[in-house]
């Protein structure tokens, strides 16, 4: 079942990627070329489904959320171009392909990269925002999940503890900034799409939290234990850059069960939730269970 679900939410997000991104033969080519190339090169395209999901479980119309969902995709997609880059991780490989810069060079890449950070707000702009919500409340819970306090403020934090000694608390910092923050955003952005109640928001906000947390514990644990042909990028690169990690922190068997009261806490948040909730309950568990 949830098989299915993704695939259908996910070929909603590449046809309305495809749909709404610049052509690549508008001027200037080069670049939408490389935004294109980078957005559209596949990927669990979590945070859409997550964002409609949503929207669904507090009985909204996940087709509502569809625009905001491609929003948060092509910010995340920005991330994902600027961490590759010599000056942040220097990562040939992404997606079982040579990263933005390898293929456009790198000031092609950081362009393409704001380019996408910027139409992700342009998209946002004529999205209608329900009551009881103010007009701009989308844009700003993304603006908060991506900024200084949120992925930024991780991505920081993350690059200045290479080489550092364990630090539970840093780690915790790092993971709930560069990675939940943004996760967290896809599950309020959802909701208020779909007016949802206060209290049914605040759930979502808890599920989102400890949903992103689990997220990125599991991804330390692929980094480990995972392929290159898995996870479609170099495995061990966060060992060999001395990155600050769960594993390296608590260790492999802390860590799993860490991930797993994750998702269960996560699950928890949602019971209270009107709608369907069966999905959001899947993609938890599908959390720490992928391969890649």
């Amino acid at each position: 079942m949830l098989n299915e679900y993704l695939e259908k939410r996910r070929l909603q997000v590449e046809a309305g990627l495809d749909r709404h991104l610049p052509a690549e033969t508008t001027r200037p080519a080069v670049l939408h070329q490389a935004m294109r190339y980078a957005a559209l090169a596949g990927g669990k395209r979590l945070r859409p489904i997550l964002c409609m999901a949503a929207c669904e479980a507090t009985g909204g119309q996940p087709e509502s959320a569809l625009i905001p969902g491609l929003a948060i995709e092509i910010l995340h997609t920005y991330t994902l171009i600027h961490d590759d880059l010599p000056c942040m991780d220097d990562d040939a490989l992404r997606r079982g392909r040579p990263t933005t810069h390898i293929q456009f060079g790198e000031a092609n890449a950081l362009l393409a990269g704001d380019a996408l950070l910027t139409l992700a707000f342009e998209w946002l702009s004529h999205v209608p925002v329900p009551s009881p919500y103010p007009p701009g409340q989308i844009c700003r819970e993304l603006a908060i999940g991506a900024g200084s306090q949120g992925v930024i403020g991780g991505q920081v934090e993350d690059l200045a503890a290479e080489g550092m000694s364990a630090n539970a608390d840093l780690v915790d910092y790092i993971h709930r900034n560069k990675t939940a923050a943004l996760i967290r955003a896809c599950t309020r952005i959802g909701a208020i799409c779909a007016a949802a109640h206060p209290l049914h928001l605040e759930a979502l906000s808890r599920y989102g939290e400890c949903l992103g947390l689990a997220f990125q514990i599991a991804d330390d644990i692929l980094n480990v234990t995972s392929t290159p042909e898995q996870l479609g990028k170099p495995v061990g690169s966060d060992s060999a850059l001395g990155k600050l990690t769960y594993i390296t922190v608590h260790g492999m068997e802390k860590s799993r069960k860490r991930a797993l009261q994750l998702v269960d806490e996560a699950i928890a948040c949602i019971t209270v939730l009107p709608g369907n909730t069966e999905p959001l309950a899947a993609l938890a568990r599908y959390t720490v269970n992928r391969t890649q």
